[in-house]
Order: structure tokens, then sequence, then C-alpha cells
């Protein structure tokens, strides 16, 4: 039977067809293109995430509509992909949103991509017009016009006021339609802040203090967003990259503005990933879904207290645990425990570590992102635990944790460099795999920030080659036009690159409580961009084998700087005092 006089036989029986026959999915690989190509169909892909209630909501209704039903089986091969599940399709297709759909031929090049939900009459129509003409869409071609044409890049001083300008001062945040807080624009304003600039200081404060009613004032955690351009409309899933996020800047923000209720915001994210996203072997889990029944929407539901919460059920959690998201998670802990000395924190964060080392660990320095990965290695999951081992090593001032993140620069450096030099790809760069390995901005500016202070800690060269490489391929003017007012990471990693960070190493033997205590002070820094070493002469080589300091008969402190130190500093207030002199006079970030 020929394939049209097929299409027309299956769209005349299609309202006969039951609601629950719903779409046939399969998974993302090649053998779903080698049937398009040899059924001469189209691969439609949906790519979802768990957590997420339009996604929901269009599988309850779009792909159970018999009409969409009924086109997809005669001429598309459905693929359905956990976003969570797949970093390098998420990377790719996130400024899509979730659901994202994107239609392929046969040969993999893309005809459509669409963002969000799609209503039953509107995905039936695109699915219709695709077989009569395939040609790629605005969607594809647009997307490749603006990367072909790059506008001229900015300097940093455009970028500081694309930041400052774009952000919304009657509504608060940086986009009209979804509010939150976007963690690195408000950490560099921390930072200009403390360099005296009162209106990056007003955003902040505004930010942190809107920010606030995203918070379940119930169980803790910190809702995705609120819809509707205000703060009062949240989505109610809680994923671990917003939690993560949540912890590490209200952290910050409370060493830098004692006294402001940022402690206690942080303490209730905590709160949440202790009691909904840790598992009992001390891994942490990587979200909890937004709706307590999928695609229906549960403000009523979250408007309750614990006990009536619990009486009704409670929303589905994603039990995978990632090797990415646990890396996440250990950062935000460690600063939480550095900015307020909770050491309970600091135990979440070595049991999660020492989970994911057992279990997730490949051989060369890397980690898996699950138990088995489809397509993997992906640069997220080295990239976030050796930021979380560089963490652990200030956090505990054991230099183990230092030998684990060079271990990982050095796999990311193996397995993750593009061809040309510039940038580092989400996934393995050594092996061909569809679609092909690209960087993301994101993922680029956290690589350069944390080779960088990697870099000032190790002494290593190669560290540093790998956080140019890295910046330099978010520097390059199309990605930088992608960007918008979001370019708060990007501004901190051109800093860190260029200047120094604070430098406290504390010596004496680590069991003595003395060491601990000046250690905790300088952990405590109002400052993100700081290197806190500690070093036990009876134990080890001094940091990066510079036996510089006198020997002591107790406990002493030293700020380093371009290779000198201050005299020894042996009690806590008095190096809180100086560093904040030092942070004050140096300007430094």
């Amino acid at each position: 039977m020929k394939p049209r006089l097929l299409l027309l036989l299956l769209l005349a029986v299609a309202p006969r067809l039951r609601a629950a026959e719903a779409v046939a999915w399969r998974p993302w690989s090649d053998e779903a293109f080698r049937a398009a190509k040899s059924e001469h169909r189209f691969v439609i892909m949906d790519l979802e995430a768990v957590w997420c209630h339009w996604c929901h909501v269009m599988d309850e209704t779009t792909y159970r509509d018999p009409k969409v039903v009924a086109l997809i089986g005669a001429r598309y091969v459905p693929v359905r992909v956990d976003q969570d599940s797949r970093p390098d399709l998420s990377d790719r297709y996130e400024d899509y949103g979730w659901p994202a759909t994107i239609v392929f031929d046969s040969d993999g090049k893309e005809i459509v991509r669409r963002r969000g939900y799609l209503e039953p009459a509107e995905m039936a129509s695109m699915l219709q017009a695709i077989i009569d003409d395939p040609s790629p869409g605005p969607s594809v071609t647009s997307a490749a016009r603006q990367l072909d044409a790059p506008p001229l890049r900015p300097g940093e001083a455009r970028l500081r006021d694309r930041l400052l300008s774009g952000y919304d001062s009657a509504a608060g945040g940086w986009s009209a339609e979804h509010k939150f807080l976007d963690a690195d624009n408000v950490e560099y304003c921390l930072r200009a802040a403390r360099r005296g600039d009162a209106g990056a200081a007003s955003i902040a404060r505004g930010m942190l203090r809107l920010q606030l009613q995203l918070i379940d004032p119930v169980w803790g955690g910190c809702y995705q967003y609120s819809a509707g351009g205000d703060w009062v409309h949240p989505h109610f899933e809680k994923i671990m990259s917003i939690q993560a996020d949540m912890l590490r800047t209200y952290s910050l923000a409370s060493a830098q503005w004692p006294g402001a209720r940022y402690d206690d915001a942080a303490r209730d994210v905590a709160r949440f990933l202790e009691t909904f996203l840790r598992a009992g072997d001390g891994a942490f889990l990587t979200s909890q879904d937004a709706d307590l029944v999928p695609g229906q929407h549960a403000g009523d539901y979250f408007a309750l207290g614990d006990a009536a919460r619990r009486a009704r059920g409670l929303p589905r959690v994603d039990t995978h645990r990632y090797a990415r998201e646990n890396g996440w998670a250990i950062s935000a802990l460690c600063a939480l425990s550095d900015a307020t000395g909770r050491r309970e924190a600091l135990a979440d964060a070595l049991l999660a570590a020492d989970w994911v080392v057992a279990h997730r660990s490949i051989p060369g320095g890397g980690f898996r992102h699950g138990e088995a990965d489809a397509s993997g290695p992906y640069l997220g999951d080295t990239l976030a635990m050796g930021s979380a081992f560089l963490a652990l090593y200030q956090s505990t001032g054991d230099p183990a944790w230092l030998e684990r993140s060079e271990a990982a620069v050095d796999f990311i450096s193996a397995h993750f460099s593009m061809r040309e030099g510039i940038g580092f790809a989400s996934s393995d760069t050594t092996r061909a795999q569809f679609p092909g390995p690209l960087p993301q901005f994101d993922e680029g500016v956290r690589l350069a920030r944390f080779a960088n202070l990697l870099s000032r800690a190790s002494g290593r060269k190669t560290d540093r080659a790998v956080a140019e490489a890295s910046l330099r391929w978010a520097e390059l003017p199309r990605e930088i036009a992608r960007r918008g007012a979001y370019v708060g990471g990007l501004l901190l990693a051109s800093e860190e690159l260029r200047t120094e960070p604070l430098h406290v190493t504390v010596v004496g033997a680590r069991g003595d409580p003395r060491a601990r205590v000046l250690l905790a002070a300088a952990l405590a820094a109002p400052t993100s961009y700081r290197l806190v070493e500690s070093w036990d002469p009876g134990a080890a080589p001094a940091p990066r084998g510079e036996a510089i300091f006198p020997s002591l008969d107790h406990p002493a402190a030293y700020l380093c700087a371009n290779g000198a130190c201050s005299s020894p500093i042996t009690d806590a207030e008095s190096l809180s005092r100086r560093i904040a002199r030092a942070v004050a006079a140096s300007g430094q970030p």
C-alpha cells in the first residue's frame, strides 16, 4: 500500500482509537534512525523531564490524541528521552525548554525544533506539514543564521551594562515571563556590591528577597520558577540544579551580609535535600515532581501543611543517582558548611562524595552519569565532581581531594577537548557519536572557573591551559549573543582568570582544635573567589612543595599573594579582620 494511502486510512479510523492507545515510544538510538531510513519515516524526539508538569500534560493530551497518534504511527519513529539521563541532548536543546520537540529526517538532519507544550491540533498540523514538505523550518534555519553571522563581541564593560540594564527593576529578575534567581548573575552582583556598586547591591538584595517566595515554607527546597511575570505562581518541581544553586547562593550571601535571613534560607534548602533527595546510602537523588497526580496542577496540594500533604501522598522522586547532580550537591553543602560552620552539612557532602567515588568512577579520573550510560561519558559529571573535590579540599584540608580534582581535569583534557583547541564538548570527543559533540556555554564557564582555581592550588600549567581554552569558547561572539542579560558567569570567569584569589594557608596539625578554628575563620571569608589550604607539617609536604612557613609550636594562618605570605596570624578574630581588610583594599573579586 502506498504511504499516502495508508496515512489516509489511518486518519479515517483515528476517531475510533481509544484514548489509552498512546504513542509507542522508543529509546534514543542508532537503531531508531536505521528504522526511519528503511521505512521512509521521520524521527520525532520528545525530550522531557520526569519532574515537568507540562511534559505530563502533553503526554496525557497531545500524545493520546487519535489524530496525533495516527500521524506518528504512519510516518514517524517516535523517540522519548528523559533529559536528566542524557546531558548531551539536554545541553544541545536546553534553550527550547521542556518538553522540547525535535523532528529529524532519517539522516539525522533537524527539520523542526519546538519549545514547550504543543496542544493536539498544533502538533497534528506540524506533523502533517512536515510530511507534505520536509524542508527545515524557521526554528532550525534561524538558529543556523545566528551562528553563521554573529555580532561583534562586546567588551566586559558592555557585558556588565547588559546584565544590570537587563534587570526588571519593577518586578525583579531578568525574564519577563519566568521569575527566578539566576545564580551567576546574583553572584556577580554580590561581588560588585562588595566593591561599592550600589546598583548591583540593590539587585542582589532584591533578588535574594524575591526568591524567598519560591522556597517551600513547609518542606523547604526551592521551586524551579514562577510563571506569569510575578513571583506568586510557582512551578512546583524541585530539581537538584536549582537546590544546589540556591543553597550555594544563599550561603555566599549569608557570609557577605550576615543577619538578613539568608542563613535560614540556605538551611531550608538543605533541609529539603536531607529529607527528600538523600538516599539511605548517602547519595543524592535527582528531583521531586511538580505534580502529585501527573498532569494535574498541584497548587492546592502545596498550600497544605506537612500532615495534610502526607495524607494525600508524596510527589514522585526521581531516584536516579547521577554523578553530576551529586557533585552539585556536594559543592553547595561545602558552601553552607564554610559560611555557617554547620558540620553536618560537610558530613553529608563527604558521604555523597565517597558514594560517587565508589559507584560512578571510571578509569583515568572520570565519572559515569548513572549506573550505565547510554552514551557517555559526559563532561558535566566529571566537571561537577572535580569541582566538588576542590571544595572538599578546602573545607577539610585533606590533600587527597586535591589529587582527585587534578585527576578529573586530566580526564576532561583527554576526553572532551575540541579539535580546534577552543572549548570542551559536553560529550566524549574521542569517539564517533550522533549528534556530534559540542560545547555548552554554562559548562564552559564553570570549567574555566574550576580549572583556574585548581591551577592556583596545584601550580600546574595544564590546569591553567584548560581554563583558558574553555573561556575562549565561551567568549565567542555567537555564544555571547545568545545569552542576553545572563552573562554573570562569563564576567566572573573573566575576572578570576586575571586575578589572584584570596589565599589563606593554615599551618598546624589537622587534629589541633586551634587549627580548626583558624580554618573555619578562613572558610567564612565573604568572597566566593578564595583558596583556603591547610598544611600539617608532620603529615605532608607544604602546598605546591613551597617550604616557606616558619616552624612554630602552635597553629598559624597566613595570607598569601604573589609568592609571599603574611606574618603568622594565630587567632581567628585577627584573621577575619585581616581577610576583610585584604579583600577591601585589593578590590579582589
